[in-house]
């Protein structure tokens, strides 16, 4: 039996051997169950072998499809698809090789196999009958190792694409030998044929991917699962050119997986969704999860027909009637992306629309010049991606303002949606295509989430998540959280890192460019969007260095691989460090320091000349991943005369992303932030607050209404600085909070002011607002976790009661990490 790992200290391992077998294709066929809590199904893979074949039994080491890594491994100003190979000691010795025998008697009882197309063949199909003895059988035959948790895996099968009608035109250069290899080589040469067909074949090529995969089995294969992993091998099959290149696998999922959160919705109805949890995929289909393992994928989903199905597709999909209470509903994407990023969530979403409604999408002339005819030259340039049919190269997409949209939520939010959310997107989504050129999809869904979500919002390829918290309070964190959502498009899809450690490449550049996106979105003069700029400038120096002051250095490290990022082991397995790090799930360190970095850059670049290196930079590695190094020796070449100010690349990770706490640079540029416009503002408003309270303090009931003081009307993120600075004082009285909830009408706030007026009513034991402080922990489980710990720091029987009492009701629906982190806090 595996040892189970503590997630508060050990890295998350990353167990597929890419560099022998690349997934390049997936083609899932899945039911969704909410009796059982289970999706089960099939998943058919298409590989291609990976960087470096081993033939096993030879003296010579035979390496095919091999690239230069040390193209890799210097800097990367070429595109590079392939990861660095160089082992450190660390990589071979993780301990994550360690796999038990796959657990015994696991059946598949279902009655529902009538539903695949090969399901007579999955009834019945023991675990232990096919591992066999695989733990015994020496090194001889290859292992194919599959990132795999918390799923029931049934069985696994060759898939003999050869049956497919018309497939012969996929083998006119196959050449065959004895017949002993004859058809396992006929067999791989047409998934070789398929998987690289040229891009503008994609048609073609996904109805073969779907012919194929309902193929019929030629042959199950030997498999073992451990607790991170799926082994599978072939019997005399040494060699990883010669493992079969198109694998059917049967399984199920478990309630429990932490891929996958079945819930209710806010109108407490059923539903599930995944949403790239520590553990990604893993636990919703057997796949390969590091990123380098970038593939394309279609899913063909069955469930009631009370349930929509949303999806990481490229179509905005119709479902079809099976039978009377049964829909199908099929997806696809064309362009590869790691497998972390596919996306599934099916509940009883309602369509919002609203009725004549048309948005009125301006761009600000000061913006929209940002984006010039030159930048529209540069689609006629060859991309540096593996071939896909690129949106990037299309003409009509490099000039769609606004892309196709959707927006679906719980019934009981749908007014809420059509009066806050649907009017903010187009905007939003104009002012990225002003700033940052043509949108990397082709559409885009945006779903209110159920309010377990862990996070204020998540982006996958064409839908995004949001949390029902940014509906309140008006419309400035939905646009801010929106912005943010809609620049991973951009930065963390279309780009994305090759060591998911480098997360400030994707976190930082959408918190930089949220700001940007929401400026441009509201048409402010560039004066008034600087100052409100510089205001969130403050408010995320403050909270960097609260972060800094109370999490453990090492967490604090944007690149905590060092001079080891991006390499893997000889097999192409890594480890994603503190990956597995409750704490680390909720720190803002990525998105803090990596805003911060860019944000010098630019000032000392220069907005327009930044900008204008962004687009060539996104025109150049869209569809690749990249290393920090990538964009950092770009921008220096881009830009040579900023190398005389003592700007390097060695420099500029050494003092930025491999350093924990403050960057030095960082230190001498906030002097002077707290001086803006807005910040000064709160200032007087504090001081008045704080004459309030020493008022209230020394008068008497009768004296109450004597002194009117004027107040200013605060931006939401006034607001917020008001209160944390409001934090600081050691006692307000019931007066001064009565006064403060009333003046600025707290409790219809959004939800970052809300959350800091939690905070004032538990450190101050205003009893009269425990009812919100209660709302906000059942409402806002995005952003409530560490209120558990203020109403456990005071001691306060009260209080303590209502952290008992608020977690027992949310506990069983809280993702694992918060609910770890909250019963740390309580027991």
């Amino acid at each position: 039996m595996e040892a189970k790992l503590d997630p508060a200290k050990d890295d998350l391992p990353l167990m597929a051997n890419t560099r022998h077998m690349l997934v390049k294709h997936y083609v899932l066929d899945l039911d969704v169950d909410f009796k059982s809590q289970v999706i089960e199904g099939t998943i058919v893979l298409f590989f291609e072998p990976g960087s470096r074949c081993k033939k096993v039994g030879s003296d010579v080491e035979e390496t095919c499809l091999s690239q230069s890594d040390e193209t890799c491994k210097i800097r990367a100003s070429e595109p590079c698809h392939i990861p660095v190979t160089n082992v450190s000691a660390r990589s071979s010795k993780t301990g994550c090789n360690d796999f038990a025998v796959c657990a015994k008697g696991e059946k598949d009882t279902s009655d529902k196999n009538g539903n695949h197309s090969n399901g007579e063949q999955a009834s019945g199909i023991s675990s232990s009958k096919n591992c066999c003895d695989i733990e015994n059988h020496g090194s001889e035959d290859f292992l194919l190792v599959l990132d795999c948790c918390d799923l029931s895996v049934l069985k696994v099968e060759e898939v003999d694409v050869a049956a497919v009608p018309g497939i012969e035109k996929f083998t006119r250069s196959a050449k065959l030998t004895d017949a002993s290899e004859e058809l396992r080589n006929h067999r791989n040469q047409i998934v070789h044929e398929l998987v690289t067909l040229p891009a503008d074949r994609w048609r073609e090529q996904l109805y073969y991917y779907t012919q194929c995969s309902q193929a019929p089995g030629c042959g199950e294969l030997l498999f073992s699962t451990g607790t991170w992993s799926l082994e599978i091998r072939k019997a005399e099959i040494q060699a990883a050119r010669d493992f079969p290149h198109a694998i059917r696998i049967w399984y199920k999922t478990k309630p429990e997986g932490k891929s996958v959160t079945w819930t209710t919705d806010q109108s407490s109805r059923p539903c599930v969704y995944t949403m790239g949890s520590p553990i990604n995929n893993r636990a919703l289909f057997p796949c390969q999860e590091p990123p380098v393992a970038m593939s394309t994928w279609q899913s063909t989903v069955r469930t009631a027909s009370c349930f929509v199905v949303l999806m990481s597709g490229e179509n905005s999909t119709e479902p079809a009637q099976l039978q009377e209470d049964l829909l199908s509903w099929y997806y696809y994407v064309t362009m590869p992306m790691p497998a972390s990023t596919f996306t599934i969530a099916v509940g009883c979403w309602t369509d919002v629309k609203q009725e004549s409604y048309t948005a009125d999408v301006q761009t600000n002339d000061e913006f929209s010049s940002l984006f010039s005819r030159a930048d529209l030259r540069l689609i006629e340039r060859n991309c540096g991606h593996l071939e896909y049919p690129c949106h990037f190269q299309n003409p009509a997409a490099s000039s769609q303002v606004v892309i196709p949209h959707r927006v679906f939520a719980p019934w009981c939010l749908r007014d809420r949606c059509a009066e806050i959310l649907l009017p903010l997107i187009p905007h939003c989504l104009s002012a990225a295509h002003a700033t940052l050129g043509t949108h990397p999809f082709s559409r885009l869904d945006v779903l209110i989430v159920p309010s377990n979500f862990s996070s204020l919002g998540m982006a996958s390829p064409h839908i995004i998540f949001l949390s029902q918290s940014v509906l309140t309070g008006g419309s400035h964190l939905c646009g801010t959280r929106l912005c943010h959502e809609i620049a991973h498009a951009w930065f963390g899809l279309a780009i994305g890192a090759r060591d998911w450690t480098e997360e400030w490449i994707s976190e930082g550049f959408a918190t930089y460019l949220e700001d940007v996106f929401w400026a441009v979105a509201q048409q402010l003069p560039r004066d008034e969007a600087r100052e409100q700029q510089e205001l969130k400038t403050w408010l995320r120096w403050q909270r960097l260095r609260d972060e800094v002051q109370n999490s453990e250095e090492e967490l604090q490290v944007l690149r905590p691989n060092k001079e080891n990022t991006g390499e893997v082991s000889e097999s192409g397995t890594c480890i994603i460090k503190h990956g597995l790090n409750a704490e680390k799930t909720f720190m803002q360190v990525h998105y803090l320091k990596g805003y911060f970095l860019l944000q010098s850059l630019a000032r000392r670049i220069g907005e327009d000349t930044y900008f204008e290196f962004l687009r060539k930079f996104v025109q150049k590695f869209h569809g690749q991943l990249i290393l920090s190094q990538d964009f950092l020796y770009m921008l220096l070449e881009d830009i040579p005369e900023h190398k005389g100010y003592g700007l390097s690349v060695e420099n500029i990770i050494q003092t930025w992303l491999e350093t924990s706490g403050i960057p030095k640079p960082l230190l001498e540029e906030s002097q002077n932030w707290d001086q803006c416009r807005f910040v000064q503002q709160v200032n007087d408003e504090v001081t008045k607050w704080i004459q309030v309270n020493q008022r209230a303090r020394k008068s008497s009931k009768r004296k109450r209404g004597q002194d009117e003081v004027a107040f200013q009307k605060l931006l939401p993120d006034q607001l917020v600085l008001l209160l944390e600075s409001l934090l600081e004082e050691k006692t307000l009285s019931l007066r001064t909070l009565q006064c403060l909830e009333k003046t600025y009408h707290l409790h219809e706030q959004d939800a970052e002011v809300r959350h800091r007026w939690c905070e004032l009513v538990v450190k101050h034991k205003y009893t009269a607002g425990y009812a919100e402080v209660e709302k906000f922990l059942r409402e806002d489980q995005a952003m409530g976790v560490y209120l558990y710990g203020e109403l456990m720091v005071n001691e306060d029987a009260k209080q303590q009661e209502l952290a008992y009492k608020c977690f027992a009701a949310a506990q069983k629906q809280m993702d694992v990490s918060s609910a770890k982190v909250v019963a740390e806090m309580l027991f």
